[in-house]
């Protein structure tokens, strides 16, 4: 059982913005779910846990070691697929995983070629190893990334805003695929998409101006807003009246009218009661949160 201890971190940069505010995480095996707004921290805390950044204080160790005093311990047993990636033009997805896995530390030519057909097989791009990567698809470049990130073996895997851009049907399979690798290692997923969190993570946490508001797990903490949440169809010219009389949480475009729920404890009158989603609780976390 692999496991990452954040302890307390902190990091501040030169212009004065806190970028890691006193963070406190511990992560195992599994998918966990690190979800906030753009400009949260997220990335910055993604930097640091793979050693492209030192904080000012706290602790990270993995697996029992101290990888702010020795970041190569984990970038060895490390996974990345980053938001978005360039390739070599002109380079086949078999010529890309083997130069990665070189760069990796699979020196060994039989057991590169071996991991390099597996992933290939288990992200379903055998058929597609001689095509040149810059003429994938979204969603292949995407399943490319998750096996570039796979050779190795890694202990834990990091990825950033992985389905963005990507159609229904390769987001259910990129997801599928996620979900199977999650079962043996770390899988980190940093995402502004309350959609990822609730489909594949059993664990997260919501992170806003560089601190943890709140860790669990999504069903336990959407059912602390049951009886809780209510909505009610207006026009666009009561929504600042509403605004100002209703702790308002989210408002949505449904079938060309607009939607909005309130939080309140009692039912306010003209309102319907709906049940909570991971949605409603992240909305309601973020604006209760007081910077």
């Amino acid at each position: 059982m692999n496991q990452l201890c954040i302890e307390k971190l902190n990091l501040q940069y030169k212009n004065g913005v806190k970028a890691i505010d006193d963070i406190s995480l511990t992560i195992r095996n599994g998918m966990f779910g690190l979800l906030g707004p753009n400009g949260a921290g997220k990335s910055s805390l993604m930097k640091t846990i793979v050693g492209l950044q030192q904080p000012q204080s706290g602790k990270l160790l993995f697996n029992g070691i101290d990888i702010i005093q020795q970041p190569e311990f984990i970038r060895k047993q490390l996974g990345f697929l980053p938001q978005d990636f360039g390739v070599y033009p002109r380079t086949s997805a078999l010529q890309l995983l083997q130069h990665l896995a070189v760069l990796k530390g699979v020196a060994d030519a039989k057991e590169r070629k071996k991991q390099i057909d597996i992933l290939l097989e288990k992200v379903n791009l055998s058929a597609e190893k001689n095509k040149e990567v810059f003429r994938f698809s979204g969603g292949m470049r995407q399943r490319f990334g998750i096996a570039q990130a796979l050779l190795g073996n890694p202990s834990i895997i990091i990825v950033d805003e992985p389905t963005a851009g990507l159609d229904p049907e390769e987001r259910n399979r990129f997801n599928g695929i996620l979900s199977e690798i999650s079962k043996e290692v770390i899988v980190l997923l940093s995402t502004h998409l309350v959609e990822d969190v609730r489909n594949l993570c059993s664990s997260m946490a919501i992170l806003k101006d560089g601190r943890i508001r709140v860790v669990g797990s999504p069903g336990d903490l959407v059912s602390t807003l049951q009886g809780k949440i209510w909505a009610k169809k207006i026009s666009k010219t009561e929504l600042t009246d509403v605004e100002q009389r209703f702790n308002v949480i989210s408002h949505q475009w449904v079938e060309n009218q607009q939607v909005i729920s309130v939080y309140a404890t009692q039912q306010p009158e003209g309102f319907e009661a709906v049940h909570p989603t991971l949605e409603h609780f992240y909305f309601y976390t973020i604006k209760q949160s007081v910077a």
